[in-house]
């Protein structure tokens, strides 16, 4: 990672932000998870619709929570393995909070759809930096669960909207770690011919 020549904390602290899988209590709360969750509202949202969504699932009602996406996966398969069962059952019951990424979808908004699905994306991103900031941790899934019409409607994304995944959030239990790429193979200066980057040589 290149080392900035002149100081920038915030900066700093952005570049050593990592998804992070091994979360345990406390996850933010009041006026910490507000703040966080307001970071949303600084994303770029083309015609200012701000279709980003958050359900918030926590506490005790991690529980039902957990049933319902039980039930969502032995309806779709019935032969689904109890290992894989068992594994949706820990990540959804034992993770300190799930935040449900919702999408209010506006179809026939002069605003495409795939730049309102960007919104919430660039929101959603700046929610993770925001628990990063404030000392979270955070991973952000999708997968079959967030495709399940009946856990949306439940969470109160009734088709057209819809799930775009789920933030699991809490207190990293060890330093999140992850090598990331140098930049310099994903970026080049384009003088007039198509270019060709490093990663892709």
């Amino acid at each position: 990672m290149t080392k900035l020549s002149v100081p920038n904390p915030a900066l700093d602290l952005l570049l050593t932000r990592a998804s992070c899988d091994s979360l345990v209590e406390p996850a933010p709360k009041g006026e910490q998870l507000e703040a966080i969750l307001a970071a949303a509202m600084r994303a770029p949202d083309h015609g200012k619709l701000r279709p980003w969504r958050y359900a918030i699932i926590k506490g005790k009602h991690r529980e039902a929570f957990v049933d319902l996406v039980v039930r969502g996966m032995m309806t779709r398969d019935p032969d689904v393995p109890e290992k894989k069962l068992e594994k949706r059952r820990r990540r959804f019951g034992e993770t300190p909070m799930t935040i449900a990424l919702g999408m209010h979808v506006r179809p026939d908004n002069k605003i495409p759809v795939w730049e309102q699905e960007a919104a919430v994306s660039a929101a959603a991103m700046n929610v993770l930096n925001a628990l990063h900031f404030s000392g979270f941790g955070g991973v952000w899934v999708s997968g079959d669960v967030a495709k399940d019409p009946a856990v949306a409607a439940a969470l109160g994304f009734e088709r057209p909207h819809k799930l775009l995944g789920f933030l699991f959030v809490g207190t990293p239990e060890k330093p999140a770690s992850g090598k990331r790429g140098d930049i310099t193979d994903y970026t080049g200066i384009w003088r007039g011919e198509p270019l060709q980057f490093g990663v892709d040589r």
